[in-house]
């Protein structure tokens, strides 16, 4: 086995003293989130993985309600009575919500993925996510209400 006295580009004083750049204190930093001046397309991208751990979330209430729906009538009327609950139907508009954001979210990348839409209406685009979202969530709980 090879030495480091024996590699040709690491002398002995080469790689103990490589480092030593970086610990200089007047380095610039790298970019940070605080940085940046926050923009809408911005913050979709944080709601938008978001609201992908809330789908998650939500798919295992659905499971849940699946499940006891499978299971007896007693396991569903207790899942049902949970859901019917103003909290559960808070989450599952919520749900609804992050269902539809994340679908309109994902078209909006799609359009990216095309090489379209880095101009100025990626603005647009992205109010138009927000907007959108909050529309469809309406007009299907409009129906089941």
């Amino acid at each position: 086995m090879a030495t480091l006295d024996q590699w040709p580009f690491a002398r002995r004083g080469q790689i103990e003293g490589a480092f030593d750049a970086m610990a200089e204190p007047n380095r610039p930093l790298s970019p940070h989130i605080l940085i940046y001046k926050q923009e809408i397309t911005m913050v979709m991208s944080i709601v938008h993985r978001i609201t992908g751990v809330g789908l998650y979330t939500g798919t295992a209430f659905l499971v849940w309600w699946l499940a006891a729906a499978a299971i007896s009538d007693g396991a569903f009327a207790v899942a049902q009575g949970f859901f019917g609950h103003w909290f559960g139907k808070l989450i599952l508009i919520g749900y609804t919500w992050a269902l539809f954001h994340h679908l309109l979210g994902g078209l909006r990348h799609f359009v990216w993925d095309l090489g379209k839409g880095y101009g100025p209406e990626r603005y647009t685009m992205a109010w138009a996510t927000i907007g959108g979202s909050v529309v469809l969530t309406g007009i299907v709980w409009l129906f089941l209400i």
